[in-house]
């Protein structure tokens, strides 16, 4: 049940933007903010530890490659994997960079999963904005409807794909520790990037702390 939560959280989040149409935009930063700091947290406090109990002298190098492998995706994705769309442009096909990158991003955050099944609820809270936020920039965009559940499904599944295959496919237990590593620096861009552009000019309110510390508190729990 766990693998499918972040493929249920991005089909949630499909439905909330196309029948409620939320607008709220400090709500959805409020909760922007939460789910980088809930991902933050689960990053350091479970998977991070993790990977160093391997002994691996290399683990640095590979969150590193993590970091600059999701910068080099967001010159694709434009930063839509922490919510960051723009534009009012039309649209009548799918945006393939767009696509790929995100759905690159997705298929690797499922790895850890397999061993880290907390992992998933984090994921999906991660998810569930960013599908409100994307659902409502492509109705925005006129983006076709079939267009649009096309590319809100493969996202979705996307993610419990790679939780299946590092499961069954014994060459990527094999490189279990440096795949992880790598999927950290990915986290820890994402999480630290969202965590920042909920606010405003960089200044935190209090409802932003308070949404932050929360996922902070839950990630110990878990």
């Amino acid at each position: 049940m766990n693998y499918l939560l972040p493929l249920f959280s991005v089909l949630i989040g499909y439905i909330i933007a196309l029948y409620f149409k939320p607008k709220n935009k400090t709500n959805l930063k409020l909760l922007l903010a939460f789910s980088g700091s809930f991902l933050l947290s689960l990053t350091v406090m479970h998977l991070l530890p993790d990977v160093y109990k391997s002994n691996n002298p290399n683990i640095g190098l590979f969150i590193m490659a993590g970091i600059l492998f999701q910068i080099i995706l967001e010159f694709f994705s434009k930063g839509a994997e922490h919510g960051h769309v723009h534009g009012h442009e039309k649209m009548s096909h799918i945006p393939w960079l767009l696509f790929i990158s995100l759905c690159i991003h997705a298929f690797l955050e499922g790895f850890p999963v397999s061993h880290h099944h907390n992992l998933a609820v984090g994921i999906a809270i991660h998810h569930l904005p960013i599908a409100i936020i994307l659902t409502t920039f492509f109705i925005n965009a006129s983006l076709n409807k079939k267009a649009i559940f096309i590319f809100m499904v493969t996202f979705a599944i996307m993610t419990p794909l790679g939780t299946i295959l590092s499961d069954y496919l014994p060459i990527l237990n094999d490189y279990y520790t440096e795949i992880t590593a790598i999927v950290i620096g990915i986290l820890f861009h994402i999480s630290s990037t969202i965590i920042f552009e909920s606010s405003e000019g960089h200044k935190f309110n209090i409802a932003k702390v308070s949404m932050i510390l929360i996922g902070i508190i839950l990630a110990y729990f878990i």
